[in-house]
């Protein structure tokens, strides 16, 4: 059995926290799901309509996180950590069962949620996974703000560079292979904020249940959590995190090159939208091969379903 055919935990696995924006504790469980089944979140503390698919077209706010809603109305928020987990280790079918709107925030980073579900271990499926592939470039710019997303031959890249006036911040780039390099350091990179934007934060009803166990806060020239930095990138590393959770609501792992400069939520999910919005614009395949390889290029066998 491949392991290039989707996946999902070997059983479930439990987490509890409080979350960053709202401030209220939430417990949320990550299931086994059927194969084809997709990621999807359960609101377990509603009886009717609490099904909610992280997907494209069902984010209705990119304010500082990432939202879906149903058509009903339910909301799940702050999400983009744990889709990036789920994105990066390759699970492909899960339920989420969550008791409150909002994800936990955890450590800030996706790192809990890595670690927990690679502990857990994955139950391989006899179903080819899906991947989408770019064939066109396209690009959105707004103001000081740039995406762009292109043809790859073998890979999901992601080159990001943010740029902030505050000296120790200041701008910073990686580029990352999702496939194929180690994002030890991505899943690690926690949320930040300036000191002097929490109160705005606040009267916005923004991170009321944000603190230095949750979020690195930088004041002036120096970060004010006790043990500093995880690594020399972290705040352009948490921003490759959120992108990464972002492209999956795509739904499907997706070969191409991305470039974006000081984007965020509203951006990918601009950028994606746009993606779907002429099929010229991609190629939806299932891949099936015996191993996974070291790169895609001239190795795998395509079949299109699209």
């Amino acid at each position: 059995m491949s392991i290039l055919n989707q996946k999902t935990l070997k059983k479930s696995i439990t987490f509890n926290g409080v979350g960053l924006h709202t401030g209220n504790k939430v417990n949320l469980r990550i299931c086994p799901s059927a194969p084809n089944s997709g990621i999807q979140f359960k609101r377990v503390d509603l009886k009717l309509n609490n099904i909610v698919i992280p997907n494209v077209y069902n984010v209705t706010d990119a304010t500082l996180c990432t939202t879906v809603s149903n058509e009903a109305g339910v909301k799940v928020s702050t999400i983009e950590h744990l889709m990036a987990a789920l994105y990066g280790i390759g699970v492909d079918n899960a339920i989420i069962e969550i008791d409150n709107q909002e994800v936990p925030i955890l450590d800030g980073s996706a790192k809990i949620f890595v670690e927990r579900i690679l502990s857990t271990g994955l139950e391989i499926s006899n179903q080819p996974i899906k991947i989408i592939k770019i064939e066109k470039r396209i690009s959105i710019k707004e103001e000081n703000k740039f995406i762009e997303i292109e043809n790859s031959k073998a890979s999901l890249d992601i080159d990001f560079e943010i740029k902030y006036s505050n000296s120790f911040i200041g701008t910073q780039r990686n580029k990352i292979n999702v496939f194929q390099n180690d994002l030890s350091e991505i899943y690690n990179s926690r949320t930040f904020c300036l000191y002097e934007d929490i109160e705005k934060l606040r009267k916005m009803n923004l991170a009321k249940g944000g603190s230095l166990e949750n979020a690195i806060v930088v004041k002036d020239n120096k970060v004010l959590n006790p043990k500093g930095l995880r690594n020399s990138k972290e705040f352009v590393n948490h921003k490759i995190l959120d992108c990464m959770g972002d492209l999956f609501l795509s739904g499907y792992r997706l070969v191409g090159s991305i470039k974006c400069s000081q984007g965020g939520h509203s951006l990918t999910n601009k950028l994606l939208r746009q993606v779907f919005k002429d099929k010229d614009n991609f190629s939806i395949f299932e891949l099936r091969e015996k191993n996974l390889p070291h790169s895609f290029v001239n190795k795998y066998h395509l079949k299109s379903i699209a």
